[in-house]
């Protein structure tokens, strides 16, 4: 089964025994350290916070969702997507789902599903489906838990952010729009990754981000044994020689084409509600 990093606590919940710890948004009773409130436990070994569910995650059709199945019924699995709003997987929607196997034999509680959101209804009931490429039973990896206002940023514009931390460490990532993300591979490079993904979802309305990000990961790598401080140096030097090149033929361009006039560009965070 896929571990689940900085799992959702509720106001109320033990979070530690040592008083001492006792950080952002939680409260000291008894010698014991509870939560607060609703959110993110982020707990290391001489600090234990809550960070804020600030924005619960209100599902669109056609959202790639992470979820956990919380219920298994006669008809399918009743799924948590963190949202106000109760999810379901019929099981007609599951590919997995054979005429001789009942559906706890396919999905537990438990289990961790990829999967989409197929229908809405008036009341806000949200159907989901597995029947997609990308949809699956989550077996192995990791599932990492973000702000859901915070994906729009760990995508980037065009994708960006994720095809670097792809390219850069080898590993496979899927981003539910509902705040969970599910990274697999060498064990090292998914924890790097993961540091990355929090960084971002800390630094989300700094600029340069991509570039800090970048420089960290390769930073990260060398001191886990992943790649030696030359190679480093010298992809540096390779990425140098190209922004010269670049930075030469813009030059060309502009002492031989007129300038044009150019609306200015909408970050395509402000378009999603960043």
């Amino acid at each position: 089964m896929a571990e689940v990093s900085r799992k959702i606590v509720l106001p109320g919940d033990l979070l530690s025994t040592n008083p001492k710890t006792a950080g952002p948004n939680t409260y000291v009773e008894g010698n014991k350290v509870y939560a607060r409130v609703l959110g993110l436990l982020d707990k290391t070994e001489t600090m234990v916070r809550v960070i804020p569910l600030k924005g619960r995650y209100v599902p669109s059709l056609g959202d790639t969702v992470i979820g956990i199945v919380k219920e298994v019924t006669a008809n399918g699995w009743i799924v948590d997507i963190l949202s106000p709003y109760v999810a379901f997987l019929p099981v007609q929607e599951n590919p997995a789902m054979k005429p001789n196997k009942k559906p706890n034999e396919v999905l537990d509680i438990g289990d961790a599903i990829i999967a989409k959101v197929m229908n809405i209804d008036p009341k806000m009931r949200v159907t989901l489906t597995m029947k997609d490429k990308l949809c699956r039973p989550i077996r192995v990896g990791r599932i990492v838990v973000i702000n859901p206002t915070r994906v729009p940023r760990v995508i980037g514009k065009k994708g960006s952010m994720i095809k670097l931390l792809k390219s850069e460490l080898d590993v496979q990532i899927i981003v539910g729009q509902n705040g969970l993300i599910w990274i697999n591979g060498d064990r090292r490079k998914v924890s790097i990754a993961e540091e990355a993904i929090y960084i971002i979802e800390q630094e989300a309305h700094t600029e340069g981000l991509t570039d800090r990000i970048a420089e960290f990961i390769k930073r990260r790598k060398v001191e886990m044994g992943l790649a030696k401080p030359e190679e480093v140096e010298k992809e540096e030097e390779v990425e140098e020689v190209g922004k010269t090149e670049v930075e030469e033929k813009t030059e060309e361009v502009k002492t031989e084409e007129k300038p044009e006039e150019i609306p200015p560009e909408i970050p395509e965070e402000r378009l999603k509600g960043e």
